[in-house]
């Protein structure tokens, strides 16, 4: 039952109370006539919020930004950023806020953040605003990504503001309904805002944003014998992780800046994202990525190479001698490749059904060969891995139609089976399978059809499409659709934009 009582909210203002040169004060710009668009009541109830409460009037005037609740201090974040690989020493939160944090049932610590809530002192000639389509694809993809069990950002709602806003759609100019997102986040430093608190040459600074960072990341770092080194150990390893998790279900983050990489290891920021449809790493969606330096296969170099400026950033606080400091960073630096293929294959061990008794650079080979005929013959990323389950329970037939050139098909077969798990009953080990390979993801020509739908003011497509990749492993019958690649037609020209 509500309790009117209650605050709506229980926030914290640790980030700005602790980091004030890293925060401007600002309030919310009101809308004209908020409504309520998407509410997450999963997500509202996990941080132990009254959902009824905020579907009332009031809970939707909070999250359009109408109005604050007591005790919070919103505030813009300051970070800078590589972008497309140039310096840019100022960015910050642009149309966003942070509300404050919210610790959830589970004690943990998570801010709430407002997107398209008007302009800020960073804002840099923006309007400050946010349009429909981009924040529900931001929603979208963050119940996919959490549903796929990767680390990710998660949408707690989606507020139409009753105002229409100029964007590009498909590169053209148009008016398009305006939204507010309010977005959920263990929380929203990024190596980005290192970097920021590095070019200002303030050491206290710098150095209590690591112990923030660590405080609310990594506690065990702050007794570790160089905290700071076991704070970037633990940024490179949770994103070696979360790089090969993309990796492996053929996610393309589309625009991988130093702004938008969390040190918490959760992926953020759904702009021109996409997933693939033919597995290829040369792919490229995103329409600002003329040289196709966020392609798919480019994800791995391109973290490291974050990871890198993060270290740079750090090294006044890894040494007092600049030497010793950067051969401590390299050294741990140079362990991320090693962790994200331990991280990938052994996803790819699971995918594949290969039995932990395979060494690994038997597996990896297998793994590798898989890959490389996907990409050779032009082949649906998430429906083969898919379907080889099928093999295994002695259904050769629906994989091996994938391949135009099914020999190629078999040839890899025989060097795969051998390696499959014998240990267990077939039907165990396809089982463990189909939960590493989704069914649904959300693919590209269904997003856009559900968010034009959702732009004309039809949420029915969203919808459907939601509760499709919000139980992405369960193949369910009628929903053959939802399965299947885009047209011809539309994969050969797809391009996203940032749109927001």
């Amino acid at each position: 039952m509500s309790d009117p009582g209650r605050p709506l909210f229980e926030l914290d203002a640790r980030y700005a109370t602790e980091l004030g040169p890293l925060v401007v004060a600002w309030e919310p710009q009101p809308v004209v006539a908020p409504s309520l668009l998407e509410l997450n009541d999963d997500l509202a109830t996990e941080l132990g919020l009254d959902v009824e409460r905020l579907r009332s009037p009031d809970g939707v005037a909070v999250l359009a930004g109408n109005a604050t609740v007591e005790g919070s201090t919103p505030v813009a974040m300051a970070y800078a950023g590589h972008q497309f690989g140039g310096w840019s020493p100022q960015l910050g939160d642009g149309r966003a806020l942070l509300l404050g944090e919210v610790r959830d049932r589970a004690g943990r610590l998570r801010d709430v953040h407002l997107k398209g809530s008007g302009r800020t002192p960073f804002a840099r000639g923006g309007d400050g605003r946010a349009a429909v389509g981009p924040m529900l694809r931001e929603y979208l993809m963050g119940e996919a990504m959490h549903a796929l069990r990767i680390p990710t950002t998660r949408m707690l709602a989606v507020v139409a503001t009753g105002e229409s806003i100029r964007r590009e759609v498909d590169g053209l100019p148009a008016m398009v309904p305006g939204a507010v997102l309010t977005r959920v986040a263990a929380s929203h430093l990024r190596v980005g805002t290192f970097q920021y608190a590095a070019a200002t040459r303030d050491a206290a600074l710098l150095r209590a944003l690591a112990d923030h960072a660590i405080e609310r990341h990594v506690p065990s770092a702050a007794a570790a014998e160089r905290p700071a080194l076991a704070l970037f150990e633990h940024v490179v390893q949770v994103q070696a992780e979360l790089i090969a998790a993309w990796m492996l279900v053929g996610f393309i983050h589309g625009v991988m800046n130093t702004d938008n990489m969390t040190i918490s290891g959760e992926t953020i920021d759904y702009g021109p994202c996409a997933f693939v449809d033919v597995h290829d790493p040369a792919t490229v969606y995103s329409s600002i990525d003329h040289g196709g330096r966020y392609a798919f296969g480019n994800q791995p170099s391109i973290a490291a190479w974050n990871l890198a400026r993060l270290a740079e950033a750090l090294l006044p606080l890894l040494a007092d001698d600049q030497e010793v400091a950067v051969a401590d960073a390299t050294t741990v630096l140079e362990t991320f490749v090693e962790r994200l293929q331990r991280a990938w294959l052994g996803g790819m061990r699971t995918k594949l059904g290969i039995a932990d008794s395979i060494e690994d650079d038997d597996a990896g080979t297998v793994a590798n060969g898989f890959l490389a005929l996907l990409t050779e013959q032009r082949v649906d990323h998430t429906g083969a891995h898919r379907a080889l389950s099928s093999v295994v329970r002695g259904d050769v037939a629906r994989a091996r139609d994938l391949f135009d050139d099914p020999a190629g098909f078999d040839r890899w077969t025989e060097r795969w089976l051998p390696l499959v798990d014998r240990s267990r009953p077939a039907d165990h080990v396809a089982a463990d399978m189909d939960l590493r390979n989704p069914v649904y993801v959300p693919r590209n020509h269904l997003v856009e059809e559900a968010l034009a739908a959702a732009t004309a003011g039809d949420l029915d497509p969203f919808e459907q499409l939601l509760a499709v990749v919000r139980d992405p492993f369960t193949e369910r019958p009628g929903l053959e659709r939802y399965a299947l690649p885009a047209p011809l037609a539309f994969a050969a020209g797809y391009r996203t934009f940032c749109g927001t």
